[in-house]
């Protein structure tokens, strides 16, 4: 593709796909989240404690938030870095199925609808990348601010470690089973190390891109997974295990990441604001004007 067809547009197909993610995920939230105690009801197989189907409801809500965004956007790079982290994510969860195939209720509708998505997203998600971000000029908006490199370097470490945890707990779900502050089954253990992976694999993302304008939606949807991720731990502060330190570290950790996140949109929507509004000068016949007279 040329240099003249880059015009950052998402592609049709992008859109609509998009369109159909965000009523998949939307209705997954309302039920996880809601009704976390009716699993066995409505989903694809009963999960317990409640706070893991709270857990997966947030981050449903946060995917769908995202994928409105894709729908609506009128440019590509301002959401193509999540399509690889939601293609990584996806595929644990896939193999995840795959794995522990028989704790699944097979009877139910949802079982196939989960089927479907995450047999189909771990390709087509990043398909449509592979495919739409050929229009990305690598340009910044016309009014964006650059996000320093310590916080990119912060970015990709931290989503580096993150990522290598959740590898080593997805293929040895014990190490989770063992020290997580609520109870997992083997199953559980590898669907929330896949969801957690997202956070791990984002980072790698956004360490690569330096327009703010590229991060913007993402710090949008993880404000909303932090926030309802935190609100779902004191409804089901009963699931957790109070002797167990990682309870009170897990919410901690939640609400140091919710506050970082909330601190850098505070920061570079000031920037942004800042290189928006041009600095006022006078026009050019004033400036001469208001050159000093010559000395005799």
């Amino acid at each position: 593709m040329n240099i003249s067809a880059r015009d950052d547009r998402v592609l049709p197909e992008t859109k609509w796909i998009a369109g159909v993610i965000v009523l998949v995920l939307l209705t997954a939230s309302v039920l996880l989240y809601l009704w976390p105690n009716n699993t066995q009801q409505h989903f694809a197989w009963t999960i317990k404690p409640s706070m893991t189907p709270l857990l997966m409801g947030s981050a449903y809500a946060a995917g769908a938030y995202f994928f409105a965004r894709v729908f609506t956007a009128a440019r590509w790079h301002w959401v193509q870095v999540d399509f690889p982290a939601i293609g990584l994510f996806t595929g644990f969860l896939g193999v995840a199925t795959l794995l522990h195939w028989d704790r699944f209720n097979h009877n139910h509708v949802s079982f196939y609808a989960w089927l479907v998505i995450y047999i189909v997203t771990p390709f087509l998600v990043p398909a449509l990348w592979l495919r739409n971000r050929r229009t990305d000029p690598g340009t910044p908006d016309p009014q964006d601010a650059v996000v320093p490199a310590g916080v990119r370097w912060v970015a990709g470490v931290a989503g580096a470690i993150v990522l290598t945890l959740c590898i080593a707990a997805f293929i040895w779900p014990d190490l989770a089973i063992g020290i997580w502050p609520w109870t997992l089954t083997p199953l559980t253990a590898r669907v929330v190390v896949g969801f957690f992976s997202w956070f791990g694999a984002i980072g790698l993302s956004l360490a690569s891109d330096s327009r703010w304008s590229a991060w913007r939606i993402i710090v949008h949807s993880q404000v909303i997974g932090l926030v309802l991720i935190l609100i779902g731990a004191i409804r089901a502060w009963g699931d957790f295990k109070q002797s167990n330190p990682l309870s009170w570290g897990f919410v901690g950790f939640m609400g140091l990441m919710l506050a970082a996140v909330v601190a850098l949109y505070i920061v570079m929507e000031t920037r942004r604001k800042a290189v928006a509004e041009p600095t006022m000068l006078p026009p050019n016949n004033q400036l001469a004007d208001q050159q000093p007279a010559p000395i005799d």
